[in-house]
């Protein structure tokens, strides 16, 4: 009987293609274009904002512009506007659709399609603004080295041709939404900053000297300060103590209600019935709060003109009584997480109710605390409406997000306002940065 042989299996090949290696010529040759693209790119948008502009020359179309398209959909029939921005969105979506699926696919056509999209999509979004006539030149030159920096960056892409594209247009309405409502609009207000009220005058620092000077803008950052340190300190100690004191107690939903309830409302509303409150006027009190002084035989309180400082906590009462209840409900929850072992434990080992709370709940409650912290604070530094509406800036009450939109509006000084603008952004910008590193910590311990 004979007995089975082993064979030689040959060895598995793998039939997964091979990714073609660029050549070294290739490689230079891309990384050339790119940096003189990046360059003429850099090189025309300073000439082109730097340029002298001529105020006679007539804009350029290429037969259809957004301000064109605004202008007559805003003369049709409102039952037809919707329709058509419906269609016109669609429209849109199923370009960069077709964009991102077809576009980024091997073969000689998709190649020319990327190379086509690459140059006609800068040209025509940069049209569709309808440059001035001695700005077209730059705006297509500009638009030809967008493209042709795209195109190139997409060749050299490590995960292969199509790869960039793909992202690029992606990513492009958004970034587009960024640059027109966020970007352009900073870079222009700190421009205008050292620019006289008319913008006509470069008057480097005159502005900012202004704002710390001139008693207008000095008191708007004093008090904005105050804002800033006052308000997020007391909200969330006053929500951290109601939300200690009320946790798992009888009716804790209704209490919170009440208290949440203020969060509801605008701070317009807030600051249209804090203003009767404070109300003062000759002869029979209208104001609560003069009501209750002058039931004890005291002396009635103009509260929004009392100074120093004084109408300033007043505003700030309403504030806190509005925030108060955002910072009870997060700290609430929060304190509801704090693992109830830990306090068990802490309790055998004979901490009592304080030490406990200070040990234990607001150790483990400290990044709701940051959040609550860092958004009271940014809310108290961009605060306008209750300014407005309670004193309109008098008797040095003013801030600076209010005093920003006066002399604006009122004064039609833009470079004051955008100085104080500015200002406002550096105050804010450390919490931004501050919360941003905070939530990168957070994801790291996930």
């Amino acid at each position: 009987m004979s007995t089975p042989t082993k064979t030689d299996v040959p060895p598995v090949t793998s039939s997964a293609p091979v990714p073609r290696q660029k050549s070294a010529t290739a490689k230079r040759v891309a990384a050339v274009v790119a940096v003189i693209s990046a360059v003429g790119l850099v090189a025309m948008l300073i000439l082109l904002l730097t340029g002298t502009g001529n105020d006679d020359a007539s804009p350029t179309t290429i037969g259809v512009s957004l301000n064109g398209f605004f202008v007559w959909l805003g003369g049709l029939n409102p039952l037809l506007q919707i329709p058509i921005v419906i269609i016109a969105f669609g429209v849109l979506v199923a370009v960069i659709l077709v964009l991102i699926e077809f576009a980024p696919r091997p073969g000689r056509g998709y190649f020319w399609l990327r190379l086509g999209a690459s140059i006609l999509i800068p040209i025509i979004a940069f049209m569709l603004l309808r440059p001035y006539q001695n700005a077209v030149v730059y705006v297509v030159a500009i638009a030809l080295f967008a493209g042709a920096l795209l195109f190139f960056a997409d060749y050299r892409a490590r995960a292969g041709a199509g790869y960039a594209f793909q992202l690029v247009i992606f990513l492009a309405p958004a970034a587009a939404m960024l640059l027109v409502g966020l970007v352009y609009p900073a870079i222009s207000t700190i421009i205008k900053s050292f620019y006289d009220k008319t913008g006509d005058n470069f008057v480097w620092f005159e502005n900012y000297v202004w704002t710390f000077t001139n008693p207008d803008g000095f008191w708007s950052v004093i008090n904005t300060l105050i804002w800033a340190v006052v308000a997020p300190l007391f909200s969330t100690v006053i929500g951290l103590a109601y939300a200690a004191f009320i946790d798992r107690a009888r009716g804790e939903k209704v209490l919170k209600v009440f208290v949440f309830m203020p969060y509801a409302i605008s701070f317009v509303g807030a600051g249209i019935i804090w203003k009767f409150i404070y109300d003062y006027r000759q002869g029979d009190q209208v104001g609560l709060l003069n009501a209750i002084l002058t039931m004890f035989g005291a002396e009635p309180v103009s509260w929004l003109d009392a100074q120093p400082l004084i109408n300033t906590f007043a505003l700030l009462a309403v504030f806190i009584w509005t925030q108060t209840g955002f910072a009870m409900v997060i700290l609430s929850a929060a304190i509801k997480a704090v693992p109830t072992e830990q306090l068990e434990a802490a309790s055998l080992d004979g901490a009592n109710a304080w030490e406990r709370f200070r040990n234990v709940t607001v150790p483990g409650i400290r990044s709701s605390l940051i959040v609550v912290l860092t958004t009271i604070t940014i809310a108290s530094l961009k605060v306008y409406d209750i300014v407005a509406v309670m004193t309109g800036g008098r008797s040095n009450s003013t801030v600076l997000a209010f005093e920003m939109v006066n002399q604006q509006q009122r004064f039609q000084s833009y470079g004051h306002s955008s100085a104080l603008a500015v200002v406002l952004f550096i105050f804010v910008l450390p919490l931004i940065i501050y919360n941003v590193r905070q939530m990168r910590k957070q994801k790291e311990i996930r």
